[in-house]
């Protein structure tokens, strides 16, 4: 008695074993019905055999289980060309589906097993199917499609995941082969979509992973100078002073035409109570670039700041010789002789003798006057700057210029 009822629970395990792989070839059927497709009854068919003991670890099992989305996939196409509406976000969440599932079942495939013989072999012939498709999804680019799907609804964070594992495909054990590498060069169209890739890291807050792709590029050809930028900001986000200072130091070197990265390093310095150590890095760039307008416009500014006017406008001078449409310069200049006007013009309310006052006024007024012709041309290269509009309209109102100020008011109120 007993030994029949082992014989009866091996009999069922037989059974339930077998009923799982019918409905692996079930599902496979349904999914590829050219007629007829059932994908959501293939999947049904599928999820338990995903879940059994005995067809969970099946290379094949997972394999048709990304069959489903990739049919689905292709159906989508096909349907398309015919008129008919495509669900992007459906097709979309196929393809991914289909990529895991096959990454899956490759590593089921390739994991050695032994044969009747007592040999470790593989399943090379699952493992050629499925990089074959995954080639096919590389060239026809469908998860990029999708991840640019996601990043128009803005979800960066998803988006970033289905870049990912698009670039991720040349570098797949299965695709080492010199056909497969042939069709998946690293060249400026990858590049880009790792730059993409980078910034939906960055604008779901993914800072980790966003400063890696970062790190990766900012040396190479492709955007450097934004992949800089927005590596500087993302350690900027994360408090990282040692490394945002870093990446700044480093692309002042790499771009010295580019003061984006100076300004930011010596605001740096400045906001840190490290003046000197602005003035010193500034020196050291001027001297390895001298003719960037831009350091000398920067220096200008510094100088300025400790009240260095004459140092500051020596400083003006040589960025405009060196680009004489550097509206920011000229602005420079006007601002010695503003500032220090205004500042003669709050001393002069403490004076009492009358005479004293009338030469302080006069001094003031000359001061005011000379700065007026820096801020115009200023204001003629950059017209649409409003900090410039607005100093010219009070110089124009206190010189009683009625007719400038009554333009630049006009065009203030255009803005």
């Amino acid at each position: 008695m007993k030994k029949f009822a082992i014989m009866m629970a091996v009999v069922l395990m037989g059974t339930g074993c077998y009923a799982q792989k019918k409905a692996v070839n079930s599902a496979k059927n349904k999914a590829m019905n050219t007629e007829a497709p059932d994908f959501a009854g293939a999947r049904q068919d599928i999820k338990a055999a995903l879940e059994d003991a005995e067809t969970k670890d099946q290379a094949n099992t997972w394999y048709v289980a990304g069959l489903i989305g990739y049919k689905e996939n292709e159906y989508a196409m096909i349907q398309a060309q015919f008129g008919n509406a495509k669900d992007d976000e459906k097709v979309g969440k196929a393809v991914v589906e289909s990529f895991d599932y096959w990454i899956k079942a490759d590593q089921i495939a390739m994991t050695p097993t032994l044969d009747k013989k007592g040999r470790e072999v593989t399943d090379v012939k699952t493992r050629k199917q499925i990089a074959d498709k995954i080639a096919e999804y590389y060239r026809s680019q469908d998860l990029i499609k999708y991840g640019i799907y996601l990043n128009d609804k803005r979800e960066y964070a998803e988006a970033y995941d289905v870049f990912m594992r698009h670039l991720s495909i040349p570098d797949l054990d299965m695709m080492k082969e010199a056909k497969y590498q042939k069709e998946m060069p690293k060249d400026t169209i990858y590049e880009q979509y790792k730059y993409y890739a980078g910034i939906f890291a960055a604008q779901s807050e993914n800072h980790a992973n966003a400063i890696k792709i970062f790190e990766e590029m900012k040396n190479g050809s492709y955007e450097a100078v934004t992949i800089n930028q927005l590596l500087y900001q993302e350690y900027l986000a994360i408090k990282d002073t040692a490394n945002f200072v870093r990446v700044l130091q480093d692309a002042t070197a790499m771009f010295p035409s580019e003061p984006w990265f100076l300004q930011n390093l010596i605001n740096h310095y400045i906001f840190s109570g490290q003046e000197n150590k602005a003035i010193e890095y500034l020196d050291k760039a001027i001297e390895r670039e001298p003719n960037v307008a831009q350091y000398h416009h920067i220096k200008g500014n510094l100088n300025e700041n400790s009240k260095n006017y004459d140092a500051a406008l020596a400083e003006f001078d040589a960025a405009i010789a060196l680009d004489p449409t550097l509206a920011d310069a000229h602005a420079g200049k006007g601002r010695v002789y503003y500032n220090q006007a205004v500042k003669m013009n709050e001393e002069s309310a403490y004076i009492v003798d009358q005479k004293a006052y009338n030469k302080a006024l006069k001094e003031m007024n000359e001061m005011f006057h000379q700065a007026l012709p820096f801020f115009e041309e200023a204001h003629r290269i950059d017209p649409k700057n409003r900090d410039y509009m607005i100093i010219l309209k009070g110089l124009y109102y206190r010189f009683h210029m009625d007719d400038k100020n009554a333009a630049i008011a006009e065009e203030l109120s255009n803005l």
